[in-house]
């Protein structure tokens, strides 16, 4: 990623992909288990789906404790608002309507394997990453900048180790 300048306001995005070689059926059921994400994230430390819910659905909400060193600890409810299977999972954090972050995969056929990418956008609603604007008005693409950074590393992260599951699955 290379520096941009960009604001919170601009609603900035960060994605990685990977080649899985499994098919998109085989990393659907990963993609879409709320309960593998924290095993694999640095920040998000539980999920629990709400409202009776039991798996994914578009318009199912769960909560999510996530923790950082820098922003702290917070909870949030998510809505999924895409769930295509196998194609595209995601959910927004906070109101589906004006998120504090999107979250998506989305998986595409390659011959025997797929491409699988992760996508990521802050905004347009505030977030903790707002307070340290909030605070430091000046720094504001500095501290867009890093977050994307800390994402960009967390989305590769995920990605490898979705590979490593749905190449060893049988």
């Amino acid at each position: 990623m290379e520096w941009t300048g960009q604001v919170y306001a601009d609603t900035p995005t960060v994605a990685a992909e990977i080649y899985v070689e499994a098919p998109p059926e085989r990393v659907w059921p990963l993609v879409s288990d709320i309960f593998l994400m924290p095993g694999l994230s640095a920040e998000l430390q539980r999920v629990e789906w709400l409202d009776g819910a039991t798996g994914p659905a578009l318009g199912h909400r769960f909560t999510g404790r996530s923790a950082n060193p820098a922003l702290g600890e917070w909870e949030t409810v998510s809505t999924i608002v895409a769930c295509d299977a196998p194609r595209c999972f995601a959910w927004a954090v906070g109101d589906p309507a004006r998120p504090s972050t999107t979250w998506r995969f989305t998986l595409r056929p390659d011959g025997p394997g797929t491409v699988l990418e992760q996508w990521a956008q802050l905004g347009p609603a505030r977030s903790g990453l707002s307070l340290a604007i909030d605070a430091m008005p000046d720094k504001e693409p500095k501290i867009v900048f890093v977050r994307l950074r800390e994402m960009e590393a967390g989305l590769t992260g995920n990605l490898a180790a979705i590979k490593k599951l749905a190449e060893q699955a049988p």
